[in-house]
C-alpha cells in the first residue's frame, strides 16, 4: 500500500505480538499499570516498551509511541475489517475521474493549542512529505502527481489511473504547519510535545507509563467518554487481569478461562481475523517452482487442524483463494470449489506429487533416484502459535511419507530471510489491509519481484505473472464495482489454481475489553473498527464509547 507499504507494516504488526508464555505471531502487546482502572479513565494495554518508553511522539517515525493514534488525526479512517471510510478532517471526497480526487476539508476544528486547523495544514503535511521521503511511510506520493488546494477543498492529481489511492490518501496523518515549519529535522525530531486535533493531549509522562488527558477543544469532544487514557510501558498478562485493564490487545491461552473467568460478568474478547498465516514457498527453486508440487502441498494438509492446534480454535482455517472471511465474504468466488476451501485428501496429493516427479515408495515419498523428499520451513523462533501449527503440518506431511525439517531464526534473521528470499518455505501472512486490490497486489504484483538476495518489500515468495499483472492493473484503475467483481474473481482463480502460498490459517487480532467502566467496543456483532491498537481506527473506538 504504497500498497507495498501496508503490507509491511502489517507484517510487522502482526510479527510483534506477545502472549501469555512466550510469543504469538498478530499483535502488539505487554502490560503493566501502577494503580487499575477508574471509571474516568481507560486502562489501555496497547503499547510496548522495551523495557521503558522512550518519548517519541513523532507520527512519522517507525518508532513512535502508539498514543500519537489518540492525538492525531487522518482524512479518513479506513476500517480494516470492511473497508469502510468515516470522515475525519475530510468531511467528504470526490473520485473526479480515475486520476483526480477532492476532499473537502472540515471546517471549526482547533489544534489542540487552540489555534485554527485548515486545508492549509493538509496541503503542509503532504508537502512535508514529498519534502522527506522517509516521512512518507504509507508512500503517498508514489501514487500523487501534485496538489492544489482551493478553499476548503485539496485536489489530488495522480500519477495513473489509480483508485485505490484513495484509503491511502484518507489515512495520512495531519500535523500543524504553525508548529512543525519550525522543526529542522522532521525526519529525527521525537516531536516531546504534541500538537494535534485529536480526542486526547499528552498529559503526564514517565520512561514506566504515559497518560493521553481528554482534548476539551476536540470538535467531537461530546462523543469522547473517557477523561483520560493510561498507558503503562509493560503489560504482562497477569497485570491485565488483575488491575482491571479495560482495553488490551494480547493473545492469551485458554482466554476463556484466563480472561473473561477473571470477570465474567464484564470482561470479553473479539478476535477477528487480520491476514492470512500461509506458507511461502521460494518460487525461484525447485521443486517449489513446480505448480503440481505446490498442489500437492495444498492437497496434503487439514487446515482445520492446524489452524485448531495452532490458535486454539480461535480462528479458522483459511481458503486457497487468498481472501481474509468473512470480512472479504462480498468478493467470494461462487464458480470455485467449496468457496475455495481445499480439503485433506493424500489421494490427490499424491497425484500432483507424481505429476511434480515424486512417487510413493515404502511409505516414503522420493524422487526418480529414490532420494526422500525433505522439506525446510522457516519459522520464527519464539512466534509459538505460528509452531504449533507448523509442528501440525509437519506431521501431516510426515503421514505422506516427506521429511520436515524446521528452522527457527531469530525475528530480526527471519524477517531478513523472507524479505531476501533465503529460504524454502516460509511462514509468512498476508491481506488484512480492508481492501482487497492491496491485499492481491502485495501478494502477487510482478513490480515488487525482486532477485534472491535483494531485499522485497512485497511479494516475497518472488511470483511473476504478466496476466496477473494487467488483472492488477485493470482493478487499480476501474471504479465499477462490477467490473472490480469480475477481476476480483479471477485473482482468486490465480491463488487457487496456481498456488503461490499454500494458505493454512487466519492470524486473529486479540482483542480484549471490559465493560464494567465503558461499553461500546467493536464486536463481532458490531464490526464498526478494526480492534487493532496501533492504528487510526482507535478514534473510532474512543468516540464510540459511552461510560456505563
Amino acid at each position: 500500500m504504497n500498497t507495498k507499504h501496508l503490507v509491511v507494516r502489517a507484517v510487522a504488526a502482526l510479527a510483534a505480538a506477545t502472549m501469555t508464555i512466550g510469543l504469538a505471531a498478530c499483535g502488539n502487546s505487554d502490560a503493566q499499570s501502577s494503580g487499575g482502572s477508574s471509571s474516568t479513565q481507560i486502562l489501555f494495554g496497547g503499547d510496548n516498551g522495551s523495557p521503558t518508553f522512550t518519548k517519541n511522539f513523532n507520527p512519522f517515525s517507525s518508532s513512535k509511541r502508539t498514543g500519537i493514534n489518540f492525538i492525531y488525526e487522518p482524512l479518513m479512517v479506513v476500517n480494516s475489517i470492511n473497508g469502510k471510510e468515516t470522515p475525519f478532517l475530510a468531511t467528504s471526497h470526490k473520485i473526479v475521474d480515475t486520476k483526480t480526487i477532492e476532499y473537502t476539508i472540515r471546517s471549526g476544528v482547533k489544534w489542540s493549542d487552540g489555534k485554527a486547523f485548515s486545508a492549509s495544514d493538509v496541503a503542509y503535511t503532504f508537502n512535508l512529505l514529498k519534502q522527506n521521503s522517509a516521512l512518507d511511510t504509507l508512500g503517498v506520493w508514489q501514487h500523487i502527481a501534485s496538489i492544489s488546494t482551493s478553499g476548503d477543498t485539496i485536489t489530488f492529481n495522480l500519477k495513473d489511473a489509480d483508485i485505490p489511492a484513495v484509503k491511502i490518501i484518507d489515512q495520512q496523518l495531519i500535523v500543524p504547519q504553525h508548529i512543525w515549519k519550525s522543526i529542522k529535522d522532521p525526519v529525527k525530531d521525537t516531536n516531546a510535545t504534541p500538537v494535534g486535533t485529536g480526542p486526547y493531549k499528552l498529559g503526564s509522562y514517565t520512561p514506566n507509563q504515559y497518560t493521553l488527558t481528554k482534548n476539551a477543544s476536540y470538535w467531537q469532544a461530546s462523543k469522547v467518554a473517557a477523561a483520560s487514557i493510561v498507558v503503562p510501558a509493560s503489560n504482562k498478562a497477569l497485570d491485565m487481569v488483575n488491575k482491571g485493564y479495560d482495553w488490551g490487545y494480547m493473545y492469551m491461552n485458554d482466554v476463556q478461562k484466563t480472561w473473561v473467568g477473571a470477570d465474567k460478568q464484564h470482561n470479553h474478547y473479539w478476535f477477528p481475523p487480520g491476514g492470512t498465516v500461509s506458507l511461502f514457498p521460494n518460487l525461484t527453486k525447485a521443486p517449489y517452482n513446480n505448480v503440481n508440487f505446490r498442489l500437492g502441498l495444498s492437497s496434503a494438509i487439514d487446515r482445520t487442524a492446524i489452524a485448531k492446534n495452532a490458535e486454539e480454535g480461535y480462528v479458522d482455517a483459511s481458503t486457497q483463494t487468498g481472501l481474509l472471511l468473512p470480512n472479504q465474504k462480498s468478493w467470494v468466488n461462487s464458480s470455485i470449489p467449496n468457496s475455495g476451501v481445499v480439503k485433506q485428501s493424500k489421494a490427490t496429493a499424491l497425484k500432483y506429487f507424481a505429476k511434480a516427479g515424486y512417487t510413493e515408495k515404502n511409505g516414503k515419498l522420493v524422487d526418480s533416484s529414490g532420494t526422500q523428499l525433505t522439506l525446510t520451513v522457516t519459522v520464527p523462533s519464539g512466534y509459538s502459535d505460528w509452531l504449533r501449527g507448523v509442528e501440525t503440518l509437519q506431521s501431516q506431511l510426515s503421514a505422506i511419507g516427506i521429511t520436515v525439517k524446521l528452522n527457527q531464526p531469530q525475528p530480526a534473521a527471519y524477517t531478513q530471510a523472507l524479505n531476501n528470499g533465503d529460504y524454502d518455505l516460509i511462514v509468512s501472512s498476508f491481506g488484512g489491509t480492508g481492501d482487497v486490490y492491496t491485499d492481491y497486489n502485495n501478494l502477487l504484483n510482478g513490480d515488487f519481484y525482486q532477485p534472491v538476495g535483494t531485499a522485497a518489500s512485497a511479494n516475497f515468495e518472488r511470483y511473476k505473472n504478466s496476466t496477473t499483472d494487467s488483472l492488477l492493473a485493470q482493478l487499480k484503475s476501474t471504479s465499477s464495482t462490477t467490473d472490480q467483481k469480475k477481476i476480483v474473481d479471477q485473482l482468486q482463480e490465480v491463488v487457487y489454481e496456481q498456488v503461490p502460498v499454500v494458505g493454512m490459517f487466519y492470524g486473529g487480532l486479540w482483542s480484549l475489553y471490559s465493560t464494567k467502566n465503558f461499553t461500546g467496543w467493536p464486536t463481532e456483532e458490531n464490526p464498526y473498527a478494526s480492534p487493532t491498537t496501533w492504528t487510526s481506527q482507535v478514534l473510532m473506538v474512543v468516540t464510540h464509547l459511552k461510560k456505563a
